[in-house]
């Protein structure tokens, strides 16, 4: 069953426009408004009170459909949450502004797009567009691949949490709840990311993926997107940053090592289940 609500997933992420009408989150920040306003609750708690009852409360719901209907009733469940635990927003369309700007090479309109949609700033125009690389590989890994990774592996109360705690990093008003959301989330990183990073080696330059990762591959503290960028920009082969059309292709070629990256996890699943 989980293949098969893979599958659905890619046809409702690039034929229709469901998943923003699932992915609401309204409910969810009202909640983390309520938790952060009690001032003497623990942030402990407060994450628990945010992201480990939904998680137990999922756990349940499926531990009652499971056994019903040989499973299927728990299918549009499992769907439910993973089109919800993907990441926000179209990366492609956010870029699109910035994109038209640089392969103007206007400069000024580049960092003032960059800042608007996609939260970026930079000193100068290579450090600008290394953080729109960054951007492009960190959007599709956290919206796309962990969550596939997570679910492939232990099924969608891991996703959830992984959502839940992505949501708190990112909204939470209060600094320690923030930061106990992200040591949290950098675990739940740890390992896909490390999964992508090879497939990127598998799927681009081999050899280059090895010298700039391997020395980083089993560090705890490298964060996430350090290795990510560091993995996809050597598997891409790309050259130093320049401004212009040739800029403009080095994200269309660290899009297509997505894509293919994202082929190659499917083959893997596909794969696995027939050998079970």
């Amino acid at each position: 069953m989980n293949f098969l609500v893979l599958l659905l997933v890619l046809w409702v992420e690039k034929f229709s426009a469901g998943r923003r009408r699932i992915q609401r989150d309204g409910l969810w920040l009202r909640q983390l408004a309520r938790a952060e306003a009690r001032a003497d609750a623990s942030p402990w708690l407060q994450l628990a009170l945010l992201v480990l009852l939904p998680v137990l409360l999922l756990g349940g719901l499926l531990l009652v459909l499971e056994p019903l209907a040989y499973g299927w009733l728990a299918l549009p469940v499992h769907l439910l949450v993973v089109i919800y635990c993907l990441g926000r927003g179209d990366v492609l369309a956010a870029l699109g502004p910035f994109r038209d700007a640089w392969r103007r090479g206007d400069d000024q309109a580049a960092l003032h797009v960059a800042e608007r949609d996609l939260g970026l700033e930079a000193d100068g125009e290579a450090e600008l567009l290394l953080r729109v690389q960054g951007y492009e590989l960190w959007q599709a890994y956290q919206g796309f691949f962990a969550v596939i990774f997570w679910y492939a592996l232990l099924g969608p109360l891991v996703p959830l949490a992984y959502r839940l705690l992505a949501l708190t990093s990112e909204h939470a008003a209060t600094a320690p709840l923030a930061e106990r959301a992200a040591q949290l989330r950098h675990g739940l990183d740890w390992l896909p990311v490390r999964v992508l990073a090879a497939s990127f080696a598998l799927v681009g330059n081999f050899a280059a993926v090895s010298r700039a990762v391997l020395h980083d591959l089993l560090g705890w503290d490298i964060p996430a997107t350090q290795l990510l960028v560091n993995a996809g920009r050597a598997a891409s082969e790309l050259p130093e940053p320049q401004v212009g059309e040739p800029g403009v292709s080095s994200l269309d070629e660290l899009w297509q090592l997505l894509v293919r990256s994202a082929v190659l996890w499917y083959a893997a699943f596909a794969v696995w289940i027939l050998l079970l």
